[in-house]
C-alpha cells in the first residue's frame, strides 16, 4: 500500500445537520461519545495499511483541524514517508470554492501529483462504517481498471440520494446515473439497487488526466457522480467492488448520518444490547483523540421521601470524565465530562461533551451540544411546541436539539 494515496473529501458545509454544524464541519461531528465521524474513514484507511492521507477541508474546518492534529498526526512518521495532512483551500488553480468533489480533488491536482502515487483512494469523511480499503486496490490492480467503485445494496427508495450502477456479470460498469427518481435494480431483484458508495480507487495518471478535461467543461457540476464516472464508463474499464464489511456482524454496516434524525438513530443503536456497529472489535479498532479525563463516575445511592438519588445508567454509553451525580440516564449517550446531577432524569438522549444537566430536570430524546448547562427543573423533549418556542431545532420525528450557541432561557 506504498503507492497508495488517500483523499478524504471532509469540506461539506452539512446543512441537514444543522444546528450540530452551525460551528464545525460534518466530519467533526461527534458520534459515539468518544468519536468524531471522520474517525472511521481514516481508521479505515489506518487498519488497510495506508500511510499517506491528505483530508480536503473547506467550511467552518478549525474543530476538524485540531482533532486530527491533536489525535492523529502524532504516530504516523514523515520521515518514512507517513503522514496524515489537512489541506485547506489554497486558491492554487482557482478563486472559487470547490465546486464539486471531483473540484476539489482537481484544486489540489499539484499536492497529489508530487507524492507520485500509482493509485489514489477517494473516499468521504462523513460515513461511518469499516471498510477494508486494501481489498479494494487488490481487486482493482487485479481487473486491470482505470476506476473501481465501491458497491452497496440498498432499496429503490435509499437509491434515490445515490449514484446508481448497472453492472454486467463481471462487476463491470455499464450503466452510472446520479440521483434517479426512477433508479435501474439489480437484474433479478426488483426491489434492490446497486449504489455507489462514494470511495474510488483511481489509476493516478488515469484520474489526473480526467480531472483535467473536466474543469475546462463549463456546463459541468465537476463531480465524480455527475460527471466523470458516467463519461467515461463506454471507454475505459470501471468496475464496481461489492463493499465487504469488517464490521463482522450478520449484515453490513453502512450509515450516511447526514440528517439530524438519521444521526440520532445511529447514536441510539449503539446502546442496544448487541448494537450493529461493533465498537469493541480488537481486529478493527476505531482510533480518535482521547483526552486525558479521569474514568466515569457515579455517585449516590438514597432515598430521600418516595425520590430516590441515585447516579445510575441503563443500557447507555458513559464516556471518561462523565460523572452521575445522583442523576439517572437511560438508553443515552454521555459525552466525556458530561454531568447529570441529583434527580434529574435523562432518556434516549445524546449529551455532548461537557453537559452540564441540573437538578431534578427531565430529558428525553433530545441531543445536546457541547458544554451546554441545562437549568435545574426543566423539561426538554415532553411539550415539543414548548421547545420550539424556545428556540430549539425539533425534527419531523420529534427529536430536540439544543446547539452550543442557543442557550438555555431559566424560568
Amino acid at each position: 500500500m506504498k503507492d497508495v494515496l488517500a483523499v478524504v473529501l471532509a469540506g461539506g458545509k452539512g446543512s441537514r445537520l444543522e444546528p450540530l454544524t452551525r460551528d464545525r464541519a460534518k466530519p467533526a461531528v461527534p458520534f459515539g461519545g468518544s468519536y468524531r465521524i471522520i474517525d472511521f474513514a481514516l481508521s479505515n484507511c489506518l487498519n488497510s495499511g495506508i500511510r499517506k492521507i491528505m483530508v480536503l477541508t473547506q467550511y467552518k474546518a478549525m474543530s476538524l483541524d485540531r482533532h486530527v492534529t491533536l489525535g492523529w498526526r502524532g504516530f504516523l512518521c514523515r520521515e518514512l514517508g507517513e503522514y496524515i495532512d489537512v489541506v485547506p483551500p489554497q486558491q492554487r488553480i482557482d478563486e472559487k470554492w470547490y465546486q464539486g468533489t471531483a473540484d476539489a480533488v482537481y484544486q489540489n491536482i499539484y499536492t497529489l501529483e508530487k507524492e507520485r502515487p500509482e493509485h489514489v483512494l477517494i473516499t468521504a469523511g462523513d460515513h461511518i462504517y469499516k471498510m477494508d480499503y486494501a481489498k479494494m486496490v487488490a481487486a482493482h490492480v487485479e481487473k486491470k481498471a482505470d476506476l473501481t467503485i465501491a458497491a452497496l445494496n440498498v432499496t429503490i427508495e435509499e437509491a434515490r440520494s445515490f449514484g446508481v450502477m448497472e453492472v454486467d456479470p463481471e462487476n463491470r460498469v455499464r450503466g452510472f446515473e446520479e440521483k434517479s427518481p426512477s433508479p435501474k435494480t439489480v437484474p433479478g431483484q426488483p426491489d434492490t439497487c446497486l449504489a455507489s458508495m462514494g470511495v474510488y480507487v483511481f489509476n493516478a495518471p488515469f484520474l489526473f488526466d480526467e480531472l483535467c478535461k473536466d474543469a475546462t467543461l463549463p456546463e459541468s457540476a465537476h463531480d465524480f457522480g455527475k460527471n466523470i464516472i458516467p463519461s467515461i464508463i463506454d471507454q475505459r474499464r470501471v468496475f464496481a467492488y461489492p463493499f465487504l464489511d469488517e464490521n463482522r456482524k450478520s449484515h453490513a454496516y453502512w450509515r450516511d448520518v447526514g440528517t439530524i434524525d438519521a444521526y440520532f438513530e445511529a447514536n441510539m443503536e449503539l446502546t442496544s444490547v448487541d448494537p450493529p456497529l461493533n465498537l469493541y472489535d480488537r481486529h478493527w479498532p476505531i482510533r480518535t483523540y482521547q483526552p486525558h479525563l479521569p474514568p466515569a463516575k457515579f455517585v449516590f445511592d438514597s432515598e430521600e421521601g418516595e425520590k430516590p438519588r441515585r447516579g445510575e445508567a441503563l443500557d447507555s454509553i458513559v464516556c471518561p470524565g462523565a460523572i452521575l451525580s445522583g442523576g439517572m440516564v437511560n438508553r443515552c449517550v454521555v459525552g466525556p465530562g458530561a454531568r447529570v446531577n441529583s434527580y434529574a432524569t435523562v432518556e434516549d438522549s445524546i449529551l455532548f461533551a461537557g453537559v452540564n444537566i441540573g437538578r431534578n430536570c427531565k430529558i428525553r430524546r433530545t441531543i445536546i451540544d457541547k458544554e451546554v448547562c441545562v437549568p435545574a427543573g426543566l423539561e426538554i423533549g415532553y411539550d415539543l411546541e414548548a421547545d420550539r418556542r424556545r428556540g430549539f431545532t425539533v425534527t419531523e420525528s420529534g427529536v430536540v436539539v439544543i446547539a452550543k450557541a442557543d442557550g438555555i432561557p431559566v424560568g
